[in-house]
């Protein structure tokens, strides 16, 4: 009977460590990925105006496209059990200002979708102070609010 009780009790500790585990692997992955989308937001801007120094707008339009369905995706990267750890420069603010940092990367996808849908109407400073309003006005405004200064 012993014996039983104490396989019994090891199983139930081996089961709890393996699911605190994968409760942690979730929420490692998940901050990897939002950090991921930002870092590509930030090139995929970098690269934008690269292209519009070149007069490439349809990699303007795409990168702005992509720009704008990474801010879609962000929306779901901030659960409560991701506030902290594995170097996120996410600000509590974010949590406790949910439903204006969601607002926020919805308008933030939006800009991007109109650059992408009005870039081939622009040309040279029109582009530029366009992606300044539409694209680096976004970026600002989250890090202004919701992201650790550096």
């Amino acid at each position: 009977m012993i014996k039983l009780l104490q396989v019994t009790l090891c199983t139930i500790l081996l089961i709890s460590l393996f699911i605190l585990s994968a409760i942690a692997d979730t929420h490692k992955n998940i901050i990897k990925e939002r950090k991921s989308l930002f870092q590509q937001n930030y090139s995929h801007a970098k690269k934008m105006s690269s292209a519009i120094k070149k007069g490439d707008i349809d990699k303007v339009m795409n990168l702005s496209v992509k720009m704008s369905q990474n801010y879609e995706k962000l929306i779901d990267l901030f659960p409560d059990n991701s506030k902290s750890g594995y170097d996120t420069e996410a600000l509590p603010t974010i949590w406790i200002f949910k439903e204006d940092f969601n607002s926020l990367m919805i308008e933030s996808s939006t800009k991007a979708q109109k650059y992408a849908d009005i870039a081939s109407t622009l040309l040279g400073e029109e582009l530029k102070d366009e992606q300044k309003k539409l694209i680096w006005s976004s970026c600002k405004s989250c890090h202004d609010r919701f992201r650790m200064p550096h």
